[in-house]
């Protein structure tokens, strides 16, 4: 399993608009790679996008940073023999690096759906933060900005010939992710709740848990076929085996973390006592380090996995 993310995209993830307008975005290329059948993967300086390009228009899931509006609207035109219009946006999380691009994509008339939480999150101010040393404030977006149609635990938009299913993942990344799901494609986008940089961020500031993040990366294995191919919130397209792995750290880690903390140690102790070393070496990124990750481990495994409602 490949582990790559560039310093610039690893930042970015959390800090949103204010790190967007310290990067020259302007040398910024979206790349394009086909998924399967009419999903596409658009990368570019954020969160990877997900796109469904077919005659009734285009579907995105998350839409990067306003100033790359026109670069991921002209990557979007040259799919196909035409020009398509961004019809509907989904929203994986409220990170500003996957929801920027709102309001200049809803001036042209998409219409942006997300999880209910995720819209009140973006409505006020706030921090994002792992519970212990990392803290981002962020603020609330334009009214313009904000989701126009909102859910509770799952809707479905049918284009394409796709049906293109969005289920929410309580307290997982945060507490308002969605994993959006191509279901004729074989194809689900998970957004951060799967990253492949390294040591994942939990937004345990903003209601995520280790124990959310396992319990929907298990839910979205439940409901792939073996083909299935995942596109996580940064990093290349993944399959199953890759997200098998990807839960067994998880629950490797939060293990290591509930036991130590059950036998008294303090969070203090477990980083002097390199807990999470066997991993580090893998895991390790210039955005999430073994001690931040730690803490995210710590201040989450006191809570109960939160349970996902699947219909196969």
């Amino acid at each position: 399993m490949q582990l790559r993310v560039t310093a610039a995209c690893a930042l970015l993830s959390i800090a949103g608009l204010a790190l967007a307008q310290e990067q020259d975005l302007s040398k910024v290329e979206v790349k394009v790679t086909p998924v399967s059948g009419s999903v596409y993967l658009l990368q570019g300086a954020g969160g990877n996008i997900a796109a469904s390009v077919g005659d009734d228009g285009a579907v995105l899931v998350d839409d990067e940073f306003a100033p790359l509006y026109d670069k991921i609207t002209a990557a979007l035109n040259g799919i196909g023999a035409a020009p398509k219009p961004v019809r509907f946006i989904f929203l994986t999380h409220y990170h500003g690096d996957h929801t920027d691009g709102n309001l200049p994509f809803a001036a042209a008339g998409a219409t942006i759906i997300s999880q209910e939480n995720l819209r009140a999150t973006l409505m006020s101010d706030g921090q994002a933060g792992n519970g212990g040393s990392m803290h981002m404030p962020h603020k609330a977006v334009d009214k313009a900005a904000l989701p126009l149609v909102s859910f509770d635990r799952e809707l479905t938009v049918h284009m394409n010939g796709e049906d293109i299913r969005a289920l929410h993942a309580p307290a997982a990344h945060t507490s308002g992710d969605s994993i959006v799901f191509f279901e004729h494609a074989h194809v689900v986008h998970m957004g951060d709740i799967f990253v492949r940089y390294g040591f994942p961020f939990i937004d345990v500031d903003t209601g995520g848990s280790v124990q959310g993040m396992i319990s929907a990366c298990e839910a979205t294995l439940a409901l792939l076929p073996p083909d299935a191919k995942i596109i996580p919130g940064h990093g290349e397209v993944a399959n199953i085996e890759d997200l098998r792995e990807y839960v067994k750290f998880l629950k490797d880690t939060s293990t290591v973390v509930a036991k130590a903390r059950e036998s008294g140690k303090s969070l203090d102790d477990m980083k002097k006592a390199n807990l999470l070393g066997p991993w580090s070496e893998k895991y390790t990124g210039k955005f999430v380090n073994a001690n931040a990750f730690l803490e995210m481990l710590y201040f989450s495994t006191a809570r109960r996995a939160p349970a996902i409602s699947v219909k196969h």
